[in-house]
């Protein structure tokens, strides 16, 4: 360009019919100007004069020609692109270096589009939806079923258990009792409720009792010590004309000698040995 400007600010020779350039409103002629001031390429590593197009990235520079994809060469001059270890490479080369594959359509994910990760693999935003529903999943809580994933409502309408109590969802844990499902906390018994869930418990009329509340209501009392006999862990019981007794209770009123798997008579509401018996 020409101007009024008369010198040169570095060298100070004439400027009149000689482009020069500006440089906070000090004129330079062309060769100081280029000599101070232009940025060297970061391709050819030669100094980009004042009269070539200065392409610059992240302060680095590059002529207008050297601007261009380091994998293929194509001219990246007003076209994406994208950055890896400071090399600059075309979306479709990054593409094939580096981009994720979609889990679900096994398509490149292109820079610049918004990637979903979950688990590990990566998704178009398009292709992460609810396998039941189809909306999209975005953030939202989801749960996941022979590698598929689901919105909450849709997973607990398709295959959660709801409680037999309740009949609420059942998301986690459970007890199965009489081959229906419960939510731990109510597995109760049916006398004191009581919670059952790791519990001894005995089933009366297809409702679960706690060992206390299923003696004190239904078991049946020993003929000797008047306490109740559950049969709790295959404890053995003798029964006799409508009477029980627990096995070590079974004895001779008399000489207290275990009757168990012996003769014995009975005398009134007593049982004697046949010694007692016969004295």
């Amino acid at each position: 360009m020409t101007s009024s400007h008369t010198d040169c600010h570095f060298c100070l020779q004439s400027l009149r019919g000689r482009k020069y350039a500006l440089r906070e409103e000090n004129a330079y002629c062309v060769p100081c100007y280029d000599s101070l001031y232009a940025n060297p390429c970061e391709e050819c590593k030669q100094p980009i004069e004042c009269n070539s197009k200065d392409l610059a990235y992240k302060g680095r520079h590059w002529h207008e020609g050297c601007f261009r994809c380091a994998k293929c060469s194509r001219s990246l001059v007003e076209k994406p692109f994208a950055a890896k270890d400071e090399v600059l490479l075309c979306t479709e080369c990054y593409s094939d270096e580096y981009s994720s594959k979609c889990f679900h359509c096994q398509k490149t994910i292109m820079p610049g589009s918004r990637k979903m990760e979950f688990k590990g693999s990566s998704w178009h935003e398009s292709c992460f939806v609810c396998q039941y529903c189809r909306q999209p999943l975005g953030t939202k809580p989801l749960i996941t079923k022979d590698n598929e994933n689901y919105c909450v409502p849709c997973f607990e309408k398709q295959f959660a258990h709801h409680c037999y109590s309740c009949k609420k969802v059942i998301t986690s844990g459970g007890v199965t009792y009489h081959d229906q499902p419960w939510h731990k906390e109510c597995f109760v018994c049916a006398g004191c409720k009581t919670q059952l869930s790791g519990q001894r418990f005995i089933s009366k009329d297809e409702y679960p009792y706690c060992v206390d509340c299923f003696s004190r209501f239904y078991a049946k009392k020993c003929a000797a010590c008047k306490k109740p006999i559950t049969a709790l862990g295959g404890a053995k019981y003798i029964s006799f004309e409508e009477r029980q007794w627990h096995g070590e209770c079974f004895n001779c009123v008399k000489c207290s000698v275990s009757l168990v798997g012996q003769e014995f008579l009975t005398r009134q509401d007593d049982i004697l040995c046949h010694k007692c018996g016969s004295a």
